[in-house]
C-alpha cells in the first residue's frame, strides 16, 4: 500500500511523455498547470526518483546547464518539482540577464522563463514550508506492518502535527517516520519518567526521590527512607518497583486503586505496633527481593508475572503480623492457630488477609489478569509466603540442594521462595549499621512476647526473655547456622539457573550484552555483597560476646563476694546460674514459626 502511494506521487511529478500532447492534462513542458501551482504535491528526493537512475540525472542536468546557456526555450527544462529545477533555473536567469544588457531576449521568452522561475521558487517554498512541519523525513522509516493503522493514525494526532497536513492533502496515510518519531519520543520520555519514579499520581519528596536513587544498592537505608517518607517507606517502595518492572502498565493497574491497596497494607502492618514486623520491614524484604531479580539478572528468566507476584509477595509477606511467633498462637489457642490448624498460622493469614484486600473494589490491582493469569500469580505468591515460615527451612534447604544436583532445569517457585525466605532473614547480611538496629528491634518484640507469657504462666520462649538472653551470642549463631547456609544454597540456585542464559548470550546473541558479561568465562559468577557483610558482622558479634563474657564474670565476682554477708540473713543461698546456660542459643531470628 506504502510503495502504491509512492508511485501514485511519482506518476504526478514526473508524468509520462504522452503527456505533452494530451490537451486534457493540464501539464506542459514536464510541468504541472498553473491553476495548481500552489498546491505542489510534496518534495521529491533521490530516493522517491524511482524512474531514472543517478548516472542518467547526471546526464540530464548535464544537458540542461547546456540547453540553458543556448536556448531560451523552456521546452526541455527540467519539472519544477525536481531537485534540479532549481539548479537550471538559477543558469537559465544568469544568462538571460547577460542577454538583457545585450538587448538579445524576445518579450515571450522572457515571459516563459519568469513562469518557469516562478514555478520554480513556489514549488521550493511549498517544499521549504513542509519540511519544517513534517520533521519526520530526517527520520528512519518503520515497516507498514510494525504499527497498525489506528495506532499510527493516533500516534501521529497526538504527538506530530501531520494529521493535519494529511487532510489538506486528501486521503494521504501519516508518515512512518512521524509514527518513529512519536514512538522514540515516548521512549525517551518513559524513560525520563520512570527515572524520577515514573508515578503520575504519587507526589514524591525530593528527599524521598533522592533516597530511591539508592534502591540497587544491597544495604540499602530503609530507616532513611522511612524518615523522608513521613512513615510511608512501604508505599513509595512499592510504587517505585511497580513502576521500574513496568508492571503498572503492562497490567494496567489502576493509581487510584495502587495507592488504596499499598495504603491499606501500611496500615495492616502498623496495626500491632510491632517494633520488628511493621511497614519497614516490609519494605526492607521488597527492595531486597528486587536486588536479587535486579543484581543477579534473575529477573531476566521471569516472566512478567512472576516478576508481578514475587514484589507482590515481598510486600505483603508480614501484612498483619501479630508480633508474635506461631507457636505463641499455637501455645494459646488464638483465633488464627484455630482458623488454620496449627499450621504456618501467621503466614497463611498473612496471604488471606492480603488477597481480600486486592479483592476489594477499590483495591483491586489485579482486575485485569485474566483468569489463567490470576490462578498462576495467586499460586505463586501462596507459595512463596508460605515459605517464610521458619519451620519449613530446613526442609526448603534440604530440598533445593537436591535440586542443585540433578540435572533437570530448577522449579521456579521453589527458586523463587527460597529468595524471598533469604531476603526475609537479611539483616545479619547486610552493613553493620543497618542490622545492629534491627537486631535491637527485634528483640525488643521478642521480650514482648516473653513479657506476655509470663504473666499467662507460659513457659518463656527462647531468645524472650529479657533478664537471660545472650544477644551477641545468639546473633553469631544465628549467621552460622542459618543465614550463611541458606545465602550460600541460593548463590549455588542462581548460579545454575543463569549459567545456561550467560552462555546463550556468548553463543547466540540470544540475550543483550547489557544483561549478561559475554567475556569468556565458563561459568556465571554472581556478585555476593553479602558474604563480606556476614563476616565483618560476625566479628563484630564475637567482639561483644568477648566484652559480655567479662561483664559477667565481674557480676558473677561481686556476688560471690557478697555471699557471707547473704548468709549473716538468710540460712539458705541460691548458687549463681552459669552463664553459658542461662538461655541456649538458638538460630532464629525473624520470629516466624519458631518453637
Amino acid at each position: 500500500m506504502y510503495r502504491h502511494y509512492c508511485w501514485q506521487l511519482q506518476q504526478v511529478a514526473n508524468p509520462p511523455d504522452r503527456a505533452k500532447d494530451d490537451s486534457s492534462v493540464g501539464a506542459k513542458n514536464g510541468q504541472l498547470s498553473r491553476a495548481g501551482s500552489l498546491t505542489v504535491l510534496r518534495r521529491t528526493n533521490s530516493k522517491s526518483k524511482l524512474a531514472s537512475s543517478s548516472s542518467s540525472r547526471t546526464s540530464s542536468i548535464a544537458e540542461s546547464d547546456s540547453y540553458a546557456s543556448v536556448d531560451l526555450g523552456t521546452d526541455k527544462l527540467p519539472p519544477i518539482d525536481t531537485p534540479e529545477a532549481s539548479h537550471v533555473c538559477s543558469i537559465r536567469l544568469r544568462n538571460i540577464l547577460r542577454r538583457i544588457q545585450n538587448g538579445e531576449v524576445p518579450k515571450e521568452d522572457l515571459y516563459k522563463n519568469l513562469e518557469y522561475a516562478a514555478s520554480v521558487l513556489e514549488s521550493v517554498y511549498v517544499d521549504e514550508t513542509r519540511r519544517l512541519t513534517d520533521e519526520d523525513d530526517e527520520l528512519s522509516e518503520v515497516e507498514p506492518d510494525a504499527v497498525p493503522t489506528e495506532v499510527r493514525d493516533w500516534l501521529a494526532l497526538t504527538f506530530t502535527r501531520s494529521m493535519n497536513n494529511v487532510r489538506r492533502r486528501g486521503q494521504e496515510k501519516p508518515k512512518f517516520r512521524s509514527v518513529a518519531h512519536a514512538i522514540r519520543a515516548g521512549i525517551m520520555v518513559d524513560r525520563i519518567y520512570r527515572r524520577l519514579s515514573s508515578s503520575s499520581t504519587l507526589h514524591i519528596p525530593p528527599a524521598v526521590l533522592q533516597l530511591l536513587k539508592g534502591m540497587d544498592d544491597w544495604s540499602f537505608d530503609v530507616f532513611a527512607l522511612n524518615s523522608a517518607a513521613d512513615g510511608h517507606s512501604l508505599k513509595y517502595v512499592g510504587y517505585e518497583l511497580l513502576q521500574k518492572y513496568d508492571l503498572v502498565t503492562k497490567y494496567k493497574i489502576n493509581s487510584s486503586m495502587l495507592d488504596s491497596f499499598l495504603l491499606q497494607l501500611e496500615a495492616g502492618y502498623s496495626k500491632y505496633k510491632n517494633p520488628y514486623h511493621n511497614l519497614v520491614h516490609g519494605a526492607d524484604v521488597t527492595q531486597t527481593v528486587h536486588n536479587i531479580l535486579s543484581q543477579s539478572k534473575l529477573a531476566h528468566w521471569l516472566t512478567d508475572l512472576e516478576v508481578f507476584a514475587t514484589i507482590v509477595a515481598a510486600l505483603i509477606h508480614d501484612f498483619e503480623h501479630t508480633g508474635t511467633t506461631n507457636n505463641f498462637h499455637i501455645q494459646t489457642g488464638s483465633e488464627f492457630a484455630l482458623l488454620y490448624n496449627d499450621k504456618a498460622v501467621l503466614e497463611n493469614h498473612h496471604i488471606c488477609a492480603s488477597f481480600r484486600i486486592m479483592r476489594s473494589e477499590e483495591s483491586n490491582i489485579l482486575n485485569h489478569l485474566s483468569r489463567e493469569e490470576y490462578r498462576e500469580f495467586r499460586a505463586l505468591v501462596i507459595e512463596m509466603v508460605l515459605a517464610t515460615d521458619m519451620s519449613f527451612h530446613f526442609q526448603q534447604l534440604k530440598n533445593m540442594k537436591n535440586l542443585l544436583g540433578m540435572p533437570e532445569n530448577i522449579d521456579k517457585q521453589k527458586a523463587l521462595s527460597l529468595v524471598l525466605h533469604c531476603a526475609d532473614i537479611s539483616h545479619p547480611a547486610k552493613d553493620w549499621s543497618l542490622h545492629h538496629r534491627w537486631t535491637n528491634q527485634l528483640l525488643e518484640e521478642f521480650f514482648k512476647q516473653g513479657d506476655r507469657e509470663q504473666e499467662l504462666g507460659l513457659p518463656i520462649s527462647p531468645l524472650c526473655d529479657r533478664e537471660k538472653t545472650l544477644v551477641a551470642e545468639s546473633q553469631i549463631g544465628f549467621i552460622d547456622f542459618i543465614v550463611d547456609p541458606s545465602f550460600t544454597v541460593m548463590t549455588e540456585m542462581l548460579e545454575k539457573i543463569l549459567t545456561p542464559l550467560q552462555k546463550a548470550a556468548r553463543s547466540e546473541e540470544a540475550i543483550s550484552e547489557e544483561v549478561f558479561d559475554k567475556s569468556d568465562k565458563s561459568k556465571y559468577v554472581l556478585s555476593t555483597p553479602w558474604a563480606d557483610c556476614l563476616a565483618i558482622n560476625k566479628n563484630k558479634w564475637k567482639e561483644q560476646a568477648a566484652k559480655d563474657a567479662e561483664e559477667r564474670k565481674r557480676k558473677e565476682a561481686e556476688e560471690k563476694s557478697k555471699v557471707p554477708n547473704s548468709n549473716t540473713n538468710n540460712n539458705t543461698t541460691k548458687a549463681p546460674v552459669p552463664a553459658d546456660k542461662a538461655t541456649p542459643v538458638v538460630n532464629c531470628s525473624t520470629g516466624k514459626g519458631g518453637n
